[in-house]
């Protein structure tokens, strides 16, 4: 049995403090921007498809942008909107936690259709290959959730049980890892084995992607607590 003692904030000097949920989102953009570019040259050399690389770059910055946006504000609308009302400088405060994956879907699906109507690149196109390499960020999200003590399990007698000093005494399901290794990694290898080893069809990666997640997400929530706010 594992006893959780793991530190959110990673460096601590003066009044700066690095966090690991912040590092998780700065390492999950830097490598789903390097190998979102192995992609772009595959589909360049094997289907003469693909979006200019300078152009990716700039994307970039508008899913930055529509991932922290869509992602706080789907948190702050869906989860626990009477305490932020109440606290309304709290929003701003990404820093300590607090993001929804559906609101930063939605605000990329969002923020890829303006993009790709500015660029005249088919959306489908880079709705694919950032399906293929979201689940790098998802993979560290939920490692970040796992060291803050958060999206814990159920209670559990299971030997993989962990207790998180922070919540109670309770062993409980580390249900934040096996979001990691379902939505991360197995998800990961699905849909790069769709793209490297079929024939490419666009949109086919980015339905899937929302199955296989839907579908990973439902399993991973059968073992997670409820969120004590929501009920």
């Amino acid at each position: 049995m594992y006893i959780h003692n793991l530190d959110p904030i990673l460096v601590q000097l003066g009044f700066f403090s690095l966090r690991w949920y912040s590092l998780a989102y700065i390492i999950g953009i830097l490598f789903g921007w390097w190998y979102g570019r192995k992609i772009i040259y595959f589909l360049k050399n094997n289907y003469y498809l693909g979006v200019d690389k300078k152009d990716f770059d700039d994307l970039i910055t508008y899913i930055i942008i529509s991932i922290i946006i869509g992602g706080r504000l789907g948190y702050v609308l869906f989860y626990d909107f009477s305490y932020f009302l109440s606290n309304f400088f709290e929003v701003f405060k990404i820093w300590n936690g607090g993001m929804s994956f559906h609101g930063g879907l939605i605000g990329v699906i969002i923020g890829i259709i303006i993009f790709a109507k500015k660029k005249k690149i088919k959306a489908f196109l880079l709705l694919d290959i950032i399906s293929v390499v979201a689940p790098i960020g998802l993979f560290f999200g939920r490692i970040a959730n796992f060291i803050n003590s958060e999206l814990y399990g159920k209670p559990t007698s299971f030997f993989l049980g962990v207790i998180f000093p922070k919540v109670d005494m309770t062993p409980r399901h580390p249900s934040q890892l096996y979001e990691a290794f379902l939505e991360g990694i197995i998800l990961f290898s699905l849909l790069n084995l769709i793209i490297f080893f079929t024939k490419y069809r666009g949109g086919i990666c980015s339905c899937l992607f929302l199955i296989f997640y839907g579908t990973f997400r439902i399993i991973s929530e059968l073992f997670r607590e409820p969120d004590e706010h929501i009920g």
